[in-house]
This record gives C-alpha cells, sequence and structure tokens, in this order.
C-alpha cells in the first residue's frame, strides 16, 4: 500500500468514525493465557487491562485467503516451519527472526510464595536449530544473532553475562554494582540496559481462582522491588546507574528498554489507558516520549516500521476466524489501516509483519506465528500452533526476536 492508499483509506475511515462506536471483542482476546494474567494483575489496582475495540470500516476482508502449507516453508527471505510447536528449526522473515524462545514454571519458596523460572532454547546460526540451555534466568539477544546478554539462575545477578550463540560459551562477563533482573540492547547493539531489583522480579503468589473454590498461583503484585536502571557499554562494561521511583509500578517485573535511537529508555507504568509507558533520560529523571514513540504500546512488540513511518497497535476487531490490529500514524495516532493479527510482534519490512494470529477450524483462541502484510488479507504461518497450558501460571513457549 503507497502513500497516497494510506490517505484515502485514511479518509474513508474518518468520515465513518462519526457513527456510534463498534461493540467491543476485548474479553474474547484475553482468554490468551499471558494477557488474562495481565487482566487480573491489572484489576487488582482498578486499571483492568482491556483492549479498546476502535471504530471504522474495515480495511481488509478477513478469512478468505489463509495460507497453510505443510511442512517447511522456505521461500525468498521466509523461512518457516508450520509443523514445529515450539519451533525446533529456523524460523526467520525479512529483517527478524526468532532469536529464541522460552516457557516458564515455578519454584516454591514458601506455602504461599514462589518465584518464575524460565527455561531457554537459543537459536544457533551456525546449525540454524534451537538448542535448550538451562544455566539463564533471562536472555536478551543482540542484532546480528551472533550474541545474547545472559543472566544466572538466581536473580538478582551480580554479573552479567555475554554469550557467544555458536559455541554457547561465555565470552566475557560484566560485574554489576547492583542486582539485576533484565535486559535490553538498544537498536544498534552497543548499549544494554539493564534494570536492577532488590528482590527476584518473578514473584508469586499464591490465591483464591478466577472460579469459585479454586486457588492458583498469581503474579505478585504491589511488590515494589524495582530499584532503577544501569545503561552499560557492552564493548567495554562501563556504565551508570540511575534510580527510578516504583510509584506507578504494580507487577514485580516491569523491565526498562531503549527508545528507538537509544537516547532514553522507558517501561511501563500504571496509567490512564492500557499499555501506558514512561520515558526516561539516562539520568533517570521522566522525559517526555519522542513524537514518534508518544502513542506506542509498551504491550505491542513491533512498535516503529524500519523507517519509522507506521506504528504497530493493539488489537481492534476480532472474528472466531480472524483477528485485526492497528497501524497508526506515529506522530498523531491516527489509524492508517488494520492488519491480520492479534498481536504483532516484528516488523520483516515496511509493510509484513510476525504476528500471533488464532488458528482456523476452533472457537477458542490457540495461536500461531504468522506472516502479515499491510493491504492484504492473508496470513502465512510461521510456526505450529501453540497449546495454552491447563495450569494458569505456566507460560507457553514465548518468542524472543531479533534483528538479522
Amino acid at each position: 500500500m503507497n502513500a497516497e492508499e494510506l490517505v484515502r483509506e485514511a479518509l474513508h475511515e474518518q468520515a465513518a468514525e462519526q457513527g456510534p462506536p463498534a461493540p467491543g471483542f476485548a474479553d474474547r482476546v484475553l482468554t490468551v493465557r499471558r494477557r488474562r494474567t495481565r487482566r487480573l494483575v491489572s484489576a487488582a489496582v482498578g486499571a483492568a487491562a482491556v483492549i479498546a475495540v476502535a471504530a471504522g470500516v474495515p480495511l481488509l476482508e478477513g478469512g478468505k485467503h489463509d495460507v497453510r502449507p505443510a511442512g517447511v516453508l522456505n521461500s525468498g527471505d521466509v523461512k518457516a516451519h508450520p509443523d514445529q510447536s515450539p519451533p525446533r528449526d529456523l524460523i526467520s522473515a525479512g529483517r527478524s527472526t526468532l532469536a529464541a524462545y522460552y516457557t516458564t514454571g515455578i519454584a516454591r519458596r514458601s506455602a504461599d510464595q514462589a518465584v518464575g523460572l524460565r527455561t531457554y532454547w537459543l537459536l544457533n546460526p551456525g546449525t540454524g536449530r534451537y538448542e535448550k540451555d538451562t544455566r539463564w534466568s533471562y536472555v536478551a539477544v543482540a542484532p546480528g544473532l551472533r550474541t545474547a546478554a545472559v543472566l544466572e539462575r538466581t536473580l538478582p545477578a551480580a554479573r552479567i553475562g555475554l554469550l557467544d550463540l555458536t559455541t554457547g560459551e561465555v565470552e566475557r562477563w560484566i560485574p554489576v554494582d547492583r542486582g539485576v533482573g533484565g535486559l535490553a540492547f538498544s537498536s544498534d547493539g552497543r548499549k544494554l540496559v539493564a534494570t536492577t531489583y532488590n528482590d527476584s522480579p518473578d514473584q508469586y503468589e499464591w490465591r483464591v481462582g478466577p472460579k469459585p473454590g479454586t486457588s492458583t498461583w498469581f503474579p505478585r503484585t504491589g511488590a515494589r522491588i524495582r530499584t532503577g536502571f544501569a545503561v552499560v557499554d557492552v564493548a567495554s562494561g562501563k556504565g551508570s546507574w540511575a534510580g527510578v521511583s516504583a510509584d506507578r509500578v504494580e507487577n514485580s517485573r516491569e523491565d526498562f528498554a531503549f527508545s528507538r535511537d537509544g537516547t532514553l529508555v522507558f517501561a511501563r507504568i500504571v496509567g490512564e489507558r492500557d499499555g501506558t509507558e514512561q520515558f526516561y533520560d539516562l539520568r533517570g529523571r521522566e522525559a517526555a516520549a519522542p513524537a514518534n514513540e508518544r502513542y506506542l504500546r509498551w504491550d505491542v512488540g513491533a512498535r516503529l516500521s524500519p523507517d519509522g513511518r507506521l506504528a504497530a497497535s493493539g488489537l481492534v476487531r476480532e472474528r472466531h476466524d480472524a483477528s485485526y490490529s492497528a497501524i497508526r500514524d506515529p506522530l498523531t495516532g491516527r489509524r492508517l489501516a488494520e492488519v491480520r493479527g492479534a498481536e504483532l510482534l516484528a516488523w520483516v519490512d515496511d509493510k509484513r509483519l510476525i504476528a500471533w494470529e488464532r488458528a482456523p477450524g476452533s472457537t477458542s483462541y490457540r495461536p500461531r506465528l504468522v506472516l502479515v502484510t499491510i493491504g492484504t488479507d492473508k496470513a502465512v504461518p510461521l510456526s505450529g500452533v501453540r497449546e495454552q497450558p491447563t495450569e494458569m501460571f505456566r507460560q507457553p513457549w514465548t518468542p524472543v526476536f531479533a534483528e538479522r
């Protein structure tokens, strides 16, 4: 879709939006276990994680061109394995690669307290396969897919490892003054932001469940254990720490990440709308969001397109066989288009994205990774269907994307 077509569709949408809003479908998509957990956590502080459904004329017609190849699909810049879930072999499209994935279980601390434990499978760029590695509690993969920053099993960690993904060996350890629980690379891979905590950020507590007479493990809320962040130069290992108040943080884990240009960091806060994030300068002072990141959401991983002209946003509508998310103007927040997908994860290029999308043939939400394109209704499967665990606290395999 070219710029002229986007403008024309936006004008049609503006006229359509003068009518009454369409009924919402957010509760249905929240059957995804991870989002349901977020909703329950947010509800505890009166900020229910409900995705607003915008009104407007649909840009795309759904369900007509669902492509479901069997076995391996290696076409051009796409490498897919729609028969694998979780994946065993390389999944990638354009600039984005599934660099790792993890599952989550728990380890009890007491009768009513526990901590979450991640188990990672990391892409070996030499073999093109995902290999289980139980040494790490947290992994962030650098652009280029050669190096990962890792934290050892017990959090908060006293050092950051730089792992060679081909050999599986730690090339260097970077000691830190304050315990670290989360990591994120800058877009150029030269800096790390390390989120600091005074206790494990993956805390659970035993509470009454959603059904009468049931109890289960829930992420702990109101812990206020995040202390700030350190910005670390990867080459030298040198860095500086900034303290940040946790007053507007509810969940135990609330990690920082870099803005697109690396001059600011941001993290989720409890705000007036779902997906609210606060930016900070590198000294820990609150800052205004960059002009092109003002309308982004912390819970939409794709964020800005490579050229910076489009912003991935949240779910706007769904049917039993298809979901649609918004593409917005990053400077105005105006919805320009809809694209297939319940959750937009990563940009492939300036028109294509990787998303979670429901598999056909079931009334329940059973997601798989798909390749979607703005201006078409196709959803090309990249992985097999991800089944949801029966125990709510167990997180199914969760993708970690990195740029080639």
